[in-house]
């Protein structure tokens, strides 16, 4: 009998039918039967070593179903009781099934199939329940945040604080930080931290969905709303429902979209597009953005009534050149991690390489630090990755901009031009690159143009 086996007891008083149920439950190979006659031997192997399911026989020399009921129920709270009952029986077993037990069968001609299907109900509950619990265990070491966040310098130690604080409460979380800080990152440790956390976390990207989809995309959208509405599609909001909302890149959304998100929070409700019925929705907002809000709002570009709204607990991410040695950490982790994944023996950076990696300023951040060190592993030759192995993919545009003094915003429609030109203008592949909205991109050149 294999260890994993399903365990089964039963309990009858008559020998013929005890031996009926014995023989219908050991056709199943992955059944452990053992069988009883009577209430207090039961009740002993119970206490001993508890079975997932029982069967039960209502009239027992040594007592009645009710008690023995009772009892089992308390020993052993888990295991699943099935009564079985004569016709003339099914009230009381109605009652017994107020008490806790999980179901009940008549003695019929049809016994053996139900008795099959209800056990066999009670497996995959029981597997999928397991399932379940295995998957929040998961969660909860996956997103022990000083676990999944790497580094230990001091304004990495400035987030945990402020993670921790944020997992307390429900209070709204704004995330700044540059492209590649992570920010996905700590909004779900905020919320497998929180007591959401068995709720679910649904990210959506702003600056990636177009702006003639962004309102379908959050509030859902009824059957014929639009042209190729072929059938209901329920919105990240109601996906969230009573966990947690991810508004990635906040910044970009329109004025339009950003007043119906305003009103969306304050009255605890949508309206899907082409609907007319009201949904309640309870779910926490975290917001991130690389702009500042404030600033925006200044400029006219974000609403402030919405700001306000969405205002809470700040949580600035650093960019990786200020967090000193936790680029080494992230680097060694991240090689680590892709030679496991690729069944390669774990190579070590020199101390060429930490100089290496220690003397760049990462634009990119956390994300570019990743791309790097996993080329640099491919192109080592040995058991070390030295210096020469790596290389960044961003000199060519830096050297482009050497000895010249221009504005942000110049610097960036500079970068734009030189991804546009290298990828042979395909904005799709560029908004990827750069990791900003086609959007965004489309505004730049649109300004461009306009100003000669």
């Amino acid at each position: 009998m294999s260890e994993n086996a399903f365990s089964i007891y039963v309990v009858e008083d008559d020998e013929w039918y005890r031996k009926l149920l014995v023989y219908t439950l050991e056709l199943n190979p992955d059944f452990a039967v053992k069988a009883f006659e009577d209430g207090e031997s039961l009740l002993a192997a119970v206490k001993a070593d508890p079975p997932q399911v029982l069967t039960l026989d209502y009239r027992l020399p040594d007592t009645n179903g009710e008690e023995l009921l009772k009892k089992i129920v308390t020993v052993s709270p888990n295991t699943k009781v099935i009564v079985i009952s004569e016709q003339s029986e099914i009230e009381t077993a109605v009652n017994l099934l107020k008490l806790g037990a999980y179901d009940y069968i008549a003695k019929t001609k049809d016994i053996k199939e139900r008795l099959h299907n209800i056990i066999k109900h009670i497996r995959e509950k029981s597997s999928l329940e397991e399932r379940i619990e295995v998957l929040q265990t998961e969660v909860t070491e996956k997103y022990d945040f000083q676990k999944t966040i790497i580094g230990n310098s001091e304004p990495l130690k400035k987030v945990f604080n402020l993670i921790q604080k944020a997992t307390i409460t429900n209070i709204s979380v704004i995330i700044n930080g540059e492209t590649g800080t992570g920010k996905e990152v700590v909004a779900k440790a905020v919320h497998y931290n929180s007591d959401r956390s068995d709720k679910p976390f649904v990210a959506v990207n702003m600056s990636a969905i177009p702006k003639e989809l962004a309102e379908s995309e959050l509030f859902g959208h009824e059957k014929g709303a639009f042209t190729g509405a072929a059938s209901r599609h329920i919105g990240k909001f109601e996906q969230a429902e009573g966990g947690t909302l991810f508004l990635d890149e906040m910044g970009e959304m329109d004025k339009t979209l950003q007043a119906k998100i305003l009103r969306a929070l304050q009255e605890k409700e949508i309206v899907r597009v082409g609907g007319k019925d009201t949904i309640k929705i309870n779910c926490r907002i975290i917001a991130a953005t690389h702009r500042d809000l404030l600033s925006e709002v200044k400029e006219g570009n974000f609403r402030e009534d919405l700001y306000f709204r969405l205002f809470g607990l700040t949580i600035n991410l650093p960019p990786l050149r200020e967090r000193g040695k936790d680029i080494l950490l992230l680097a060694n982790h991240f090689i680590k991690a892709f030679c496991e994944e690729n069944n390669l023996p774990n190579k070590k950076l020199d101390k060429t390489a930490n100089k290496k990696l220690m003397g760049y300023a990462f634009p990119g951040n956390i994300r570019e630090l990743k791309s790097v060190v996993e080329l640099s592993v491919v192109m080592s030759d040995s058991e070390t990755i030295a210096a020469d192995d790596i290389a960044f993919g961003t000199k060519d545009v830096v050297a482009e901009f050497s000895g010249e003094e221009l504005t942000l915003k110049e610097y960036n429609q500079r970068i734009v031009k030189h991804y546009l030109k290298t990828y042979d203008d395909d904005i799709k592949l560029v908004a990827q690159k750069l990791d900003i909205g086609q959007s965004t991109i489309y505004r730049m050149l649109k300004e461009m143009d306009s100003e000669g």
